[in-house]
């Protein structure tokens, strides 16, 4: 019985896990953990702080100093500004300029409608600024924006500039990022369609394929078969395969990409200038960067943490980041889902088992120490840029712990209310809860057990009823019988049963103490002074009704015995048969004869260790052909450990 209600909780239990596992990876795939992966992916980014020092790209802005130092110019007349700074950038020997910045009028444009001379000079204003942009080593910036019949359409830079660009719509890169639902920027387009079939690289993308030779127009046509950037929209961001549309690896949070400002660029000493002699070979992104910048995003470094506040990143930034990305190829990679689902399935047997073998209370800690870990393992894959899996193993491991714990509770549980029910009446509370700590549960239906079995009777116990009234023979065997219990629980032994005045005392079963034999001697020997202590009381209480002297007897022995669940259907007990019971009833008979209080049989004295015995004797008992050696016990060495 006990073995097939272990094998039903085993398939119980794997029946819960395999369910727990499934439901877990249905969600997964489903894309209801995105949201919590997300989150744990954007504080991993806030934990790792700066990963490494950026060495491709240099962020060239114009800020609010350089503002500051020309206060009369409105932007639309900064083009020469803008042309010098490209000067010097050509100068230094910078591989790539990424402006990023929307031109939506020139000045020329505008003082054409002046009806000025065609050799007028102010109609050459941005005659510097069109020259570096003819030089071929300039990247435009333009965007998608809603027409007049509500379909999306690339927003060109504006014609002035944009025919001076060598290679035309090649020279140009859309500066719209992807967001996530959520509104954070976590993915890169290599490339959009628009409504009307123009497929473009964004600008991060075309920058890093300059960089590195490859020819734009190329790409442009590997990506065109690209089905993500059919399916992109605007409108709905979150209808994409975002396989096509990869991770970005941050380098760090905001303000981590050196910078700087436009007006170390204007001097006449810029061409001596060390910092900028060191961007050779680097990607420049020019960028306006005013204090009231509008062109901000929520990046993972947004996440704010207590009092930890989060930051968004501007754009340029997170261009910069982009091209560093594809630069370095250091892409954040999801772990593979065959490893995912073993990493689950790993978490999940490791925490069935721990959750099914420890305390209700001690697999709460257990869970909460597994999540914490796992979270721990998957911040540091972060930081080697693996993508692991944190919020679908805490859900599962948290989800078998409640399975388990339900399942004990309508299984185990119920069986552990019913032991304690059963036995509570038997045994001290002390030693039910160490039977249903060790998790050994007796098999009710009975077992095979080395034990010692104690029998207590009192002496002249029928004189005593004889002249006693009824009550007081009830009063004086409750009195007594209450005492009689303490020192047989306080060993750890089983209240079996009473048997009129006498008590059977099982020690060694159900709860499997291998020192059984000196527990029953100990509790035989408390047994025999609270009899003393009681004869203090009968002389108290009925000492007027000429009563002999109260004095019990203690019979004691060791061995084989069945213990479990005897009766009918209608009446069980649980209790100890066979020859062992039978012996010690016996002995605890020949306490009279010998007149000894305690009598044990050798097997006890040898189970026990250090006992202190007076008279022995050799003799026969009912029920046995073999005679049986007997000793009195008169105390207890003390054990030296």
């Amino acid at each position: 019985m006990k073995n097939f209600r272990r094998k039903t909780s085993w398939v119980h239990l794997v029946i819960l896990l395999v369910l727990v596992g499934v439901g877990v990876q249905s969600l997964t795939w489903a894309g209801w953990l995105k949201r919590p992966e997300s989150i744990y992916s954007d504080l991993w980014h806030r934990l790792a702080g700066l990963r490494y020092k950026p060495a491709h790209v240099v962020i060239v802005t114009l800020d609010e100093q350089t503002l500051a130092e020309h206060p009369e110019e409105p932007l639309v007349c900064w083009t020469p500004h803008f042309a010098r700074v490209i000067e010097v950038l050509r100068g230094a020997g910078a591989r790539i300029m990424g402006l990023d910045y929307l031109y939506y009028v020139s000045i020329e444009d505008w003082l054409k409608k002046l009806n000025l001379p065609p050799t007028h000079p102010s109609l050459k204003y941005d005659a510097a600024f069109k020259a570096q942009l003819a030089s071929g080593q300039v990247v435009m910036a333009a965007t998608l924006a809603v027409d007049g019949q509500q379909k999306i359409k690339v927003t060109l830079p504006i014609p002035n500039y944009f025919t001076s660009l060598p290679r035309g719509a090649l020279d140009v890169g859309l500066v719209n990022f992807y967001t996530d639902a959520d509104g954070i920027v976590r993915r890169f387009m290599p490339a959009v369609s628009d409504d009307y079939g123009q497929v473009m690289l964004t600008m991060a993308k075309l920058l890093a394929t300059r960089a590195t030779g490859q020819d734009p127009a190329r790409e442009i046509e590997r990506l065109k078969h690209d089905p993500a950037l059919k399916d992109w929209s605007m409108d709905d961001p979150s209808a994409v395969n975002l396989g096509a549309f990869p991770l970005i690896g941050y380098v760090g949070p905001p303000e981590t990409f050196p910078r700087l400002s436009f007006r170390r660029f204007l001097r006449p000493e810029a061409e001596t200038d060390p910092e900028i002699r060191n961007l050779k070979d680097k990607v420049v992104i020019i960028a306006y960067e005013p204090a009231a910048l509008q062109d901000v995003h929520s990046t993972p470094y947004s996440l704010s943490l207590w009092k930890w506040p989060g930051s968004d990143m501007s754009g340029p930034e997170v261009h910069a980041n982009i091209v560093e990305t594809l630069l370095t190829g250091k892409f954040p990679r999801p772990v593979p889902g065959y490893l995912s689902a073993l990493y689950l399935a790993a978490a999940l047997l490791i925490g069935g088992l721990l959750f099914y073998r420890l305390s209700s209370w001690r697999g709460l800690v257990v869970s909460l120490l597994m999540c914490l870990l796992g979270a721990a393992f998957a911040s540091t894959l972060f930081r080697r840029y693996w993508l692991l899996p944190t919020a679908s193993m805490q859900l599962g491991v948290m989800l078998s712990y409640i399975g388990i714990l339900g399942l004990r509770l309508t299984g185990e549980e119920r069986e552990r209310a019913r032991i304690r029910n059963i036995f509570g009446r038997y045994v001290a509370d002390e030693v039910v809860e160490k039977l249903l700590a060790t998790g050994m549960l007796p098999d009710l239906g009975g077992d095979s057990f080395q034990v010692t079995v104690l029998f207590s009777d009192i002496r002249n116990f029928t004189t005593i009823s004889e002249r006693l009234g009824p009550r007081a023979v009830v009063e004086m065997l409750n009195t007594y019988l209450g005492q009689a219990c303490e020192p047989i629980l306080a060993q750890g032994g089983t209240v079996d049963k009473f048997i009129g005045d006498a008590v059977m005392a099982v020690f060694g079963s159900p709860v499997l103490y291998p020192d059984h034999a000196r527990r029953a001697l100990s509790a035989a020997l408390g047994l025999a002074e609270k009899a003393r202590e009681f004869r203090a009381w009968m002389q108290q209480r009925f000492g007027d009704q000429d009563l002999p002297d109260f004095a019990i007897g203690i019979g004691i022995h060791t061995g084989e015995a069945i213990v479990g669940n005897i009766g009918s259907p209608k009446r069980l007990e649980f209790t100890a048969i066979g020859d062992t019971v039978n012996t010690a009833s016996r002995l605890e008979g020949l306490t009279k004869k010998l007149g000894w209080t305690i009598v044990a049989s050798r097997s006890t004295i040898e189970a026990a260790s250090g006992v202190v015995t007076g008279r022995q004797d050799t003799q026969a008992v009912k029920g046995r052909q073999e005679q049986i050696e007997v000793f009195e016990v008169l105390g207890l060495e003390e054990e030296k450990n």
